[in-house]
């Protein structure tokens, strides 16, 4: 069953960086670097003795990222939410984001933009012999600055993401130490005219593997590469391909 699960995850993580050979020289590429702080934890604290009020979470993140070969900022993002656990492995979340935006994202010609955000999910996890499945199905709504709408398109950005994460452990290696296969798939449920132009259908897909590390009860690092293709079939603008070498810290209290 291992050999089955892994293959087919490292499979959809890593074959949409080759889905698209024919506009391959169309495709414009970077590199960046993003970092990570992703804490959540629940609120028994106000009570320890009230079971109730563990069930209800808070989910506090904050990233940086930096693109044109690292050199510059390139988009930010800091994103709070509130869920409440459904089992012991399913919790719903709801939440906003804002997401400071810049080139490569923008466009050279244009300016530095705001996107603000509503979000909810549902987040899955268990534990299997071979490793920690984990399933993340969050819905957005996007909302611009800067947003000049044209005929029959919308001005709110809505967009399906489907994240599969698989975390093996390497207790031969370091009983701490995890090897990490991912890949979140994104599909924009509308078109809108925005500075980053969304167009209905497939999205982009981020395809991620690389280490990560317990360091204790509270805090685990990642560390890898992902693979980001970003597809643009009705834009001026070609389809970009990001390759990101990512730094994360998850803290879970």
């Amino acid at each position: 069953m291992f050999k089955k699960i892994s293959t087919v995850i490292l499979l959809s993580a890593l074959g949409l960086s080759l889905s698209n050979p024919a506009a391959a020289d169309a495709t414009a590429e970077d590199f960046e670097v993003w970092g990570g702080v992703f804490s959540q934890g629940n609120f028994g604290f106000v009570n320890p003795q009230n079971a109730e009020l563990k069930k209800f979470r808070w989910w506090m993140e904050g990233q940086g990222r930096f693109g044109n070969d690292a050199t510059q900022f390139s988009q930010s993002l800091i994103r709070p939410g509130l869920g409440y656990a459904i089992t012991d492995k399913m919790v719903a979340w709801v939440g906003y984001a804002w997401a400071p935006t810049a080139e490569p994202l923008a466009l050279k010609s244009g300016h530095p933009f705001n996107e603000h955000r509503l979000w909810e999910q549902l987040t899955w996890a268990d534990n299997f012999p071979f490793g920690r499945l984990s399933l993340r199905s969050r819905f957005e709504q996007r909302f611009f600055d800067h947003n000049a709408p044209i005929a029959g398109n919308d001005d709110v950005g809505h967009r399906f993401r489907q994240l599969v994460k698989l975390a093996v452990p390497m207790p031969s290696i370091d009983p701490n130490l995890s090897f990490i296969v991912q890949s979140e798939l994104f599909i924009a449920m509308n078109t809108v005219d925005n500075p980053a132009f969304i167009s209905r259908g497939y999205d982009q897909n981020r395809a991620f593997v690389g280490l990560g590390y317990k360091v204790n009860q509270y805090a685990t690092v990642e560390m890898g590469y992902m693979n980001q293709f970003i597809n643009r079939p009705h834009s001026a603008r070609p389809d970009q391909m990001m390759h990101n070498f990512v730094a994360s810290l998850f803290l879970n209290f």
